[in-house]
């Protein structure tokens, strides 16, 4: 018999933060001029540069595929190439809004591990990518996807290596955020010594993910970018008009390091996960659990009655299953999917 629902699928089934609906709220008091030239938005940008210790500019956007696709569509040209891991979000998951966006814009997969780009075989690429041949697609851009899709995290020292590679060809890096927040906990740095002062031109930051709303973010290190940026966003129908609420709710987001106690607490689930799964025979990790996901393999048949004991969650392979632990997840909803790893672990 079918048990209550336990909910793993994604971060982005969960509910929002109390403190980021509360400044919805007091953000609806009023009048405010529009598209950006509002109070909260220049707040916005006053406090994301003090954050990131540098003059950043940030443009509010309401979905993270948007956000992926309008950064890298303002990092080059129509007949360009963005490399990226074969697991990132623009290659496996975003329909290829990347070249929809940037009017052509090649996607270009390279290899490594647990999701993150190989320097090695990004400099093999740089080297054989015919630069300057009319034939060729022109390498403008990398794409790292912190944490990436398979729940790992960028060291710093790997983020510099692969931006120094990117510097030799003048490409721009792009860092997919989507789980900064819950990367930035996991490493326990400044986020300034894990974006442009390692060489990150442009960072697509998620909040929705991490107990947010509706909106997530594009913060631009490079002045030379953000010249064009705002163009993009309009073109592609992306700039909101009120924009004072999508900016009030970022703003709640990394006040009082709001965001860092959420990335913290979905961290902790998926450890306290991770460490009953590891003890447990018939299950297996196949990735290290850095931030807040954890990719599983069991049996078929295992999943297929985690999946009848009313788990829900995603199957990435007939014996390939992804667990998710939003900011909300609680110490007993991962009791009760141990309890079931555990039963089903060896049928």
């Amino acid at each position: 018999m079918t048990q209550h629902t336990l909910e793993f699928r994604s971060d982005n089934c969960g509910s929002a933060a109390p403190e980021i609906v509360d400044a919805l709220v007091r953000a609806n008091q009023g009048t405010a001029i529009g598209y950006g030239a509002d109070d909260l938005t220049l707040k916005l940008n006053e406090t994301l540069s003090t954050i990131f210790e540098t003059s950043v500019r940030v443009f509010p956007i309401p979905t993270g595929t948007g956000a992926n696709a309008l950064a890298l569509a303002s990092t080059g040209t129509p007949f360009g190439a963005v490399f990226c891991s074969q697991e990132a979000h623009i290659n496996t998951s975003e329909c290829n809004a990347v070249g929809f966006f940037g009017s052509g814009l090649k996607v270009t997969p390279l290899g490594g591990i647990h999701g993150k780009v190989c320097p090695e075989s990004l400099e093999t690429h740089l080297n054989n990518a015919g630069f300057g041949q009319a034939h060729k697609s022109q390498p403008v851009a990398v794409n790292l996807v912190q944490a990436t899709d398979l729940g790992a995290v960028y060291t710093v020292e790997e983020i510099s290596r692969i931006s120094a590679l990117a510097r030799t060809r003048k490409l721009t890096v792009h860092m997919d955020g989507a789980r900064f927040a819950n990367a930035l906990a996991y490493l326990g740095c400044r986020p300034a010594e894990m974006t442009w002062k390692v060489g990150v031109d442009i960072l697509s930051l998620g909040v929705t993910k991490n107990g947010g709303l509706l909106s997530d973010a594009i913060v631009v290190f490079n002045p030379e970018i953000a010249e064009n940026i705002g163009f993009h966003l309009r073109r592609g129908g992306m700039i909101w008009s009120k924009m004072r609420f999508a900016s009030a709710q970022i703003l709640a987001y990394v006040e009082n390091d709001l965001w860092l106690k959420l990335a913290r607490q979905s961290n902790a689930a998926a450890q306290q996960l991770a460490a009953g799964i590891q003890n447990t025979p018939g299950a297996r990790l196949i990735a290290p659990v850095e931030a807040n996901e954890l990719f599983v393999e069991m049996s078929a048949n295992a999943l297929d009655h985690l999946a009848r004991d009313g788990v829900l969650y995603y199957r990435r392979g007939p014996q390939l299953a992804r667990f998710v632990c939003r900011w909300d997840t609680t110490e007993n909803e991962i009791n009760q999917l141990l309890t079931l790893i555990v039963r089903h672990a060896h049928t």
